[in-house]
């Protein structure tokens, strides 16, 4: 009878033992996947891993026949870096290069000789400490003068791989995720090894610290260095931080010790200015009549973005013509229909280029950022 009972009572100890598991297991995963229906970076984070899958792929599709010190294995990597690497770009996915940038030979010369070459070459300064790539470089300059570009066409020569980090990124309501995320950016740049990890407007990031940061984005800003010192002291590692910003001013001290590399990136002479246009508009219908040297004295004050923006513009009036004449045609009679209408997109004029000029410069001296005493000499 004690035997019976005992075997008994283990027995309904057991399955009360499966039922408290089955339920503990059930209630786990229903508040998992209420946390998950409450949290709104879910659906953003589900998108970013769809997207680091993707990437590394192509990664591990482009880099499999070459010798890469470290090996990528998609199964092996954090959540923290699987978020890191949806923003991650081949270099076969970055269209420019340094034929697309004009009127900045000279920064161009220096990036080659002081980052490019110790990467490219690196055997030949294997015996000495000095000559090794730098680990910080920050290109700071007006805004439109071409850094983010500069940036991507140093990784599309070097052939690196291009973190374009997002600063939102790291950021996470959750206690500690925050310095996870930090951390995961060095971890996944040394995994991915020449890399090259792009902070567009550091000086939003890792500005001037004060008392009054809070206490999340202090202890941020302090792991982030504290891993950059871990790059900086391992000579064999070819991981560098590269920012831009047009406020240099704003940036931590200590920030800029890590940064050693500096190049400012100016506003673009005469000269310079015509060699962006005629760089704009080599692959467009031009007409004969363009005088670069012309537009290129005319237009004080632009930066290279604002030259791109007059090239659009005067885009824009060759397809109004084309609609207005379109229109025209349709609005007239059938008696007549013998005159002459345009058939096909003519040709950039340099009216076109003189009208889109016209009307930048008028937009500029309204919201300030051009002083009213410019005037438009081109007729």
């Amino acid at each position: 009878m004690m035997v019976e009972g005992s075997a008994f009572t283990r027995n309904d100890v057991f399955q009360m033992a499966i039922r408290v598991a089955f339920v503990s297991a059930v209630t786990y995963f229903s508040i998992k996947w209420l946390v998950n229906q409450i949290d709104p970076t879910s659906k953003s984070r589900k998108k970013a891993e769809e997207r680091a899958r993707e990437q590394l792929r192509k990664y591990v599709l482009i880099f499999r026949n070459e010798t890469r010190k470290h090996s990528i294995a998609l199964d092996k990597l954090t959540d923290h870096e699987m978020i890191i690497a949806s923003q991650l770009v081949v270099p076969e996915e970055i269209n420019v290069n340094w034929k697309d940038i004009a009127g900045l030979d000279h920064l161009i010369n220096e990036l080659r000789e002081t980052v490019i070459l110790p990467i490219q070459k690196r055997e030949l300064f294997a015996d000495s400490r000095l000559t090794q790539p730098p680990k910080g470089v920050l290109l700071h300059g007006p805004p439109g003068c071409g850094k983010t570009l500069i940036a991507k066409a140093t990784a599309k020569e070097a052939n690196m791989s291009f973190i374009n980090l997002d600063v939102s990124l790291l950021t996470d309501k959750w206690y500690g995720e925050t310095q996870k995320l930090a951390a995961a950016v060095f971890s996944l740049a040394v995994k991915l090894q020449p890399c090259i990890v792009f902070i567009d407007e550091i000086e939003s990031f890792l500005r001037t610290r004060t008392q009054h940061d809070h206490e999340a984005t202090a202890m941020m800003k302090t792991q982030f260095m504290s891993l950059w010192d871990g790059l900086i002291t391992d000579p064999a590692c070819t991981v560098i931080i590269m920012g831009a910003t047009n406020r240099p001013q704003d940036l931590d001290r200590a920030i800029q010790r890590r940064m050693p590399a500096t190049f400012h990136v100016a506003m673009p002479a005469a000269p310079q200015r015509e060699r962006i246009l005629q760089l704009i508009l080599r692959a467009e219908p031009t007409a004969s009549d363009i005088d670069y040297s012309r537009l290129g004295a005319a237009t004080e004050g632009f930066s290279g973005s604002d030259l791109h923006e007059l090239c659009r513009q005067a885009a824009v009036y060759r397809v109004r013509d084309l609609a207005r004449a379109e229109m025209a045609k349709t609005n007239k009679s059938t008696s007549d229909s013998d005159d002459e209408y345009v058939d096909a997109v003519r040709p950039i004029t340099m009216d076109d280029l003189c009208l889109a000029l016209a009307k930048i410069k008028e937009s500029k001296i309204q919201c300030g950022s051009m002083a009213p005493t410019m005037r438009i000499e081109l007729d």
